[in-house]
């Protein structure tokens, strides 16, 4: 995709988003609830979230608070320019994210983390001894697998019929207009619950999917690009 595509579908963030880690789930200590992050049930009217509330909004927040210090040192290392702006776009959108999130989870009393984990910790500290195409290569990587994991988390708190649609017109989308447009083309509708809280949250991830999903397409266009440079300067 030509680099002028790739600037288009980087820096459009029409909507905040928070993603997150797929190894956020090891620092959960030993609960033995049931941890999904599955909406809940109809019927369920007390204004108390679920154990599944609270892990969602704690896998959230936690890869929040990674994206962003992740996208500091991209926006700085970075060798290709797609990049760095694919960095900054990264601690601009988990910044609004992170806040956004927090609000909700203070009106629920949800507590929020203030660390990232162990594994977060331990990329950071490979990719800061990371310089050049070698960087690059190990970030863009990352960010694709974070991107996967978080589609398939907030894909869970949605409606699956407007869902569905949606994917459709996306698909249907050409070229720079799957990430120009994919955010306007329909609205994402939460899955319902008569739990506030659990409501307010699945509010927050419909919200949220168009623009990751965005990241996500941007991630894997940008890791493509960036490996068939390193290949490229071997031969």
């Amino acid at each position: 995709m030509k680099g002028t595509g790739l600037l288009a579908l980087a820096c459009v963030a029409a909507l905040s988003i928070g993603c997150g880690n797929k190894d956020r789930s090891d620092v959960r200590a030993n609960n033995t609830d049931n941890n999904t992050s599955a909406v809940g049930t109809a019927g369920n009217t007390a204004n108390t979230p679920t154990s599944g509330d609270k892990d969602f909004i704690n896998d959230m927040a936690m890869g929040g608070l990674g994206e962003v210090e992740l996208g500091k040192l991209a926006a700085q290392r970075g060798l290709s320019a797609d990049v760095k702006r694919f960095g900054q776009m990264m601690v601009d959108d988990h910044t609004k994210a992170g806040d956004a999130l927090k609000q909700v989870a203070s009106r629920f009393d949800i507590a929020w983390p203030t660390a990232v984990t162990d594994k977060q910790r331990d990329l950071q500290e490979k990719l800061s001894k990371l310089q050049g195409a070698d960087f690059d290569k190990e970030y863009m990587k990352a960010m694709v697998d974070d991107h996967s994991d978080d589609v398939d988390k907030l894909e869970s708190r949605v409606d699956k019929q407007t869902l569905a649609e949606w994917k459709t017109k996306v698909q249907n989308l050409a070229g720079d207009a799957k990430g120009t447009e994919r955010g306007v083309v329909m609205g994402v509708t939460p899955e319902h619950s008569d739990n506030p809280a659990t409501m307010a949250i699945n509010e927050w991830a419909a919200m949220t999917l168009p623009t990751v999903q965005m990241h996500y397409d941007a991630a894997k266009m940008i890791k493509d690009k960036v490996d068939n440079a390193k290949r490229n300067s071997t031969k």
